[in-house]
């Protein structure tokens, strides 16, 4: 394993990070503390608890996975496509690198900045609503897997898109609606039978469920099924991305 080669990558990610800090870091934060100002203190306020949890804290899991989901598709599919875009990509192609690295590399940058986003939105929140994590290791194991597993699918992404606008795609139009529709503002046991048993096709719903019941205990659904379907999703990310490197689809136009 090269690690001389994923420190650098990681490091030129990294620090593109902090050259835009505004944009990557600053602007996901403050837009999410408005959710919690007209959600959490607003509306929160004159809402009754759910499963025992008041609706202000209870849409924190919901308001961090939100951002959690976009920022790290956003910044892993943005971090590929513009060597794309530029042509360096071939320089990386050519390098003594195999594509482990340059994947660790990558992904390992855009995993780094969403738990951190992560992190710092758990903890503006306390200016908002208290809320307590009665498992503080699953929170971490959750947020650390998620960011990880769909920063690998925005490297995909990446490779995927043609131009910037394809870039957007993915986040906002299919990530951020299944968000809102898989439990972010509400328990799916509110909704009527029949479209209780419809959100559950919905991938979403078990991240958001899972990463719940580390801070209150509760779930929509049991726990083990939701850190199957991360550990699902994650290994088939995997293999797609192996298939791509050995294929060169995508790499090689």
């Amino acid at each position: 394993m090269n690690w001389h080669a994923v420190r650098a990558i990681y490091r030129f990610e990294m620090a593109r990070t902090f050259r835009t800090l505004t944009q990557s870091i600053v602007s996901p934060v403050l837009s999410t503390s408005l959710y919690f100002v007209v959600f959490g203190a607003a509306i929160g306020s004159r809402m009754g608890e759910i499963d025992g949890v008041s609706y202000g804290a209870f849409i924190i899991p919901g308001m961090i996975m939100l951002s959690l989901l976009n920022e790290s598709i956003s910044n892993a599919s943005f971090g590929i496509y513009m060597p794309k875009w530029s042509g360096t990509i071939y320089e990386l192609l050519s390098a003594p690198v195999s594509f482990v690295e340059v994947v660790i590399g990558y992904v390992g940058a855009a995993a780094s900045k969403s738990v951190l986003l992560g992190l710092l939105i758990l903890a503006t929140s306390r200016l908002f609503v208290p809320y307590e994590i009665v498992h503080p290791y699953w929170m971490l194991c959750f947020l650390l897997l998620t960011a990880v597993t769909f920063s690998l699918f925005g490297f995909i992404v990446g490779l995927w898109a043609d131009d910037f606008q394809k870039l957007q795609v993915i986040p906002l139009m299919v990530i951020t609606p299944l968000t809102f529709l898989g439990g972010a503002f509400y328990s799916i046991n509110m909704l009527p039978p029949v479209w209780q048993r419809i959100t559950l096709f919905n991938p979403v719903v078990y991240l958001i469920s899972g990463f719940r019941w580390s801070f209150y205990g509760v779930a929509d659904v049991h726990v083990g099924i939701s850190i199957g379907a991360i550990a699902g999703f994650l290994l088939l990310c995997m293999a797609a991305v192996w298939w791509i490197f050995h294929t060169g689809w995508k790499l090689k136009v």
